[in-house]
């Protein structure tokens, strides 16, 4: 056993609005400059739709991620072999039409126009070249034009449904779509720090961060092949690569990420799971069908004591153990077992995690009378007069989870590597939680009917309402538990990391250790 930190983190999708403020937060910090002006280090994304840069998990375009060719992992796209083939051309780099080409406004030309009948409009000019253009992509394209042949029904996860399934998205009355927030996973397994022929990409001991020396990088771009995420982009100005930092910078002075921090919907969540070092590339390499629950696995439990011993040993500080007891992430995808890593497929263990959006499903309106519950009521309560209620109830506990207008099929495309099994558990979890709290609130649900939603996912009243405390009333301190950083560790394992290449990324132990911290 061989314990590591890891700050991860859980976007909770029933509760993205798409509001794109934690776009917006990352930008004007980051990549508000010249050569960076297309990068968006977070994005937000519609499901279903192609994604920013285009198509992005179509790994047959892009050839990101890790491959299990017999019982050797493998990059797919880079390595030492096919990087010296590519080193002139790599035909599986996106291009800027892949992303978008970024421009803005002549907004000048609104308060400079001489007076004329006609109203002055700003015009679209790109900020590369200068000159007008008709804009043709965005970063979320998709979110202005769901639905449209050339998008939402090019999504690379539709291949995996049947045409009678997919044209059923589609129709009129079960159109639906969610919002995909993304940045770097800084994954356990990452393959842009396995690509980099400079070693300029590296995972930080402390808290796995993963960052680009920006020093050491010589531009080869092996990382943006390989990051099967597409998440590393290269700056034509400066003539490096980047990408997502955590704001670690934030992080080391006890605050959360911009993106995090501005978060109307307070959907994000961050803190550390520990997990075993030594079990990684076993983890990497399992079948498809055994990843999620193998990844899922080599997290440690952070009360375990021989978890705590062998952290300890490595020098993980009590403050950092502390944290990952508390972590709301640790209990999203470990405790409660309700967020899932995207596309777990491309192997390299993803450590942002998802609790999947339990979309609308088919109801029905119907009349009746609402005497009783009205009388139940404050005296000074608002009340409508009308007697339709839009019912969402079956017969059967989980009737509405197989009636959902996305298939499972699609969600466990995304989030569970095509196990519907694991997307079903997590949404019965979900509309469990819901039937419970409509219980307790509305009341309108039998108190057996609510319990037997319970029991049935194995949940006890109090997880329930631990579940719906963190969930819908968190406060800040919940939502992010940021451990210290202990600078006098980082600088330590600063000098050490990166030294040597076989070790980039994990290695502190080694350094730390003798030197007795």
């Amino acid at each position: 056993m061989d314990i590591r930190s890891q700050v991860s983190m859980v976007f909770h999708l029933d509760k993205c609005i798409g509001c794109h403020t934690c776009s917006i937060a990352c930008k004007n910090i980051w990549t508000d400059r010249k050569g960076a002006e297309y990068m968006w280090w977070n994005n937000v994304e519609t499901k279903p739709g192609t994604g920013y840069p285009t198509k992005w998990e179509d790994q047959n375009i892009y050839k990101g991620g890790w491959e299990k060719i017999g019982t050797t992992l493998t990059l797919k796209g880079a390595g030492k072999q096919k990087g010296l083939l590519n080193i002139f051309h790599n035909p599986n780099l996106p291009v800027i039409d892949d992303y978008y080409e970024p421009f803005t406004y002549k907004y000048l030309d609104l308060i400079e126009s001489p007076a004329s009948d006609d109203q002055p409009t700003a015009r679209p000019v790109s900020l590369i070249t200068g000159k007008p253009i008709d804009i043709k992509m965005g970063p979320n394209w998709d979110d202005d034009l769901s639905g449209t042949p050339d998008f939402a029904r090019n999504d690379p996860n539709l291949k995996k449904l049947a045409p009678a399934e997919q044209e059923a998205m589609f129709q009129l009355e079960r159109m639906a779509f969610f919002y995909l927030p993304r940045i770097c996973n800084h994954c356990l397994n990452p393959a842009c720090v396995a690509s980099c022929p400079s070693g300029a990409i590296y995972k930080r001991g402390e808290d796995g961060v993963v960052l680009i020396n920006q020093n050491v990088c010589r531009a080869w771009r092996m990382c943006v092949t390989a990051c099967p995420y597409k998440k590393s982009y290269y700056n034509w100005h400066t003539g490096k690569s980047e990408k997502c930092i955590l704001c670690y910078p934030r992080i080391e002075a006890g605050l959360a990420p911009a993106c995090m921090q501005s978060c109307v919907g307070r959907i994000r969540y961050l803190g550390v799971i520990l997990y075993d070092a030594d079990r990684i590339h076993e983890v990497a390499s399992a079948s498809e069908e055994q990843l999620i629950h193998r990844h899922l696995d080599i997290l440690a439990d952070p009360f375990d004591p021989d978890v705590i011993a062998s952290a300890k040993a490595n020098g993980i500080a009590d403050s950092t153990l502390h944290a990952a007891q508390n972590s709301p992430t640790y209990k999203f995808v470990k405790k409660w077992g309700l967020a899932l890593p995207l596309h777990a497929e491309f192997r390299t263990l993803p450590m942002l995690f998802y609790v999947p959006p339990l979309l609308p499903v088919m109801a029905s309106v119907k009349e009746m009378g609402q005497s009783k519950q009205v009388s139940e009521l404050d005296p000074i309560a608002k009340v409508w007069d009308d007697r339709w209620l839009y019912d969402t109830s079956t017969t059967e506990l989980w009737g509405t989870i197989n009636e959902a207008r996305f298939p499972l099929k699609y969600l466990a495309s995304l989030f569970s590597a095509g196990d519907e099994n694991k997307i079903a558990d997590r949404l019965k979890k979900l509309m469990a939680i819901r039937i419970y709290r409509r219980h307790k609130t509305v009341g309108d649900i039998s108190q057996d009917k609510a319990m037997k939603a319970l029991e049935a996912v194995g949940y006890s009243p109090e997880l329930a309402d631990e579940i719906y405390y963190l969930t819908s009333l968190a406060k800040f301190d919940d939502r992010f538990v940021i451990p210290a950083a202990h600078r006098e560790q980082a600088i330590e394992m600063l000098e050490f990391t990166g030294d040597t290449k076989g070790s980039t990324g994990f290695g502190f132990k080694e350094g730390t250790f003798q030197r007795g911290l």
